[in-house]
């Protein structure tokens, strides 16, 4: 019992490190949370403080979903865990997920969770077979949708949607299926306000580089 609590809580408060946040406070000494769209995420990191801090933020945060559930996952799975190895690295991912999206360090306002979900489903890759191909569908998928409306959030939820169609296609394991299907309405609801300014034409567009007029 302790340490499938000790697992579960070392994944939230890992996932809860609020990479942007950090970042502001450090480079620029803002409230990421009170300037951009107030979201503790890469892309506002992307937008506020600039192309390096915001790539820096986007790694940072996948690779809190991948160190939980792949070598996190590795050394509490040998202990006496109350679930099965791969159920285990899964909710481990899940708690990580929720831990970037609601942290307890910000008052539990925290990101979207798009890049910590991507590092905990790499980190499941190494695990479960068929997921890989599955990844490299969705990263495929998040590309054409942003090179075509230079949205970040359309193609995020473009990519939650497709996510538990290609698991099942693939026959990816059914707890997974049931996992993608929970994670894509996670993403749907955290882009709520931007399915709204979407729909009215008014969603910001990304360009790395300045545009002529």
């Amino acid at each position: 019992m302790l340490p499938t609590i000790a697992a579960l809580l070392i994944s939230y408060l890992v996932g809860s490190i609020p990479t942007a946040y950090i970042f502001g406070k450090l480079l620029k000494g803002i409230d990421i949370r009170k300037v951009g769209s107030g979201n503790v995420g890469a892309t506002n990191a992307l937008r506020v403080l600039g192309r390096v801090p915001g790539i820096a933020v986007l790694i940072l945060d996948i690779f809190k979903g991948f160190l939980v559930v792949f070598f996190l996952g590795n050394y509490f799975v040998d202990k006496p865990v109350l679930l099965e190895a791969q159920n285990m690295r899964i909710l481990m991912g899940l708690l990580c997920i929720c831990g970037h999206n609601w942290t307890v360090f910000l008052q539990f306002k925290g990101g979207k969770g798009i890049a910590t979900t991507f590092g905990v489903l790499l980190g499941l890759a190494f695990k479960i077979s068929g997921l890989n191909v599955v990844i490299g569908l969705l990263i495929l998928t998040w590309f054409i949708i942003f090179f075509v409306f230079r949205m970040v959030s359309l193609a995020s939820i473009c990519s939650a949607v497709v996510f538990p169609v290609l698991t099942f296609l693939f026959r990816i394991p059914p707890v997974l299926i049931f996992i993608s299907l929970l994670l894509s309405v996670f993403v749907i609801i955290r882009h709520r306000e931007n399915l709204s300014r979407i729909f009215h034409g008014k969603e910001p567009r990304l360009y790395f580089k300045k545009q002529n007029n």
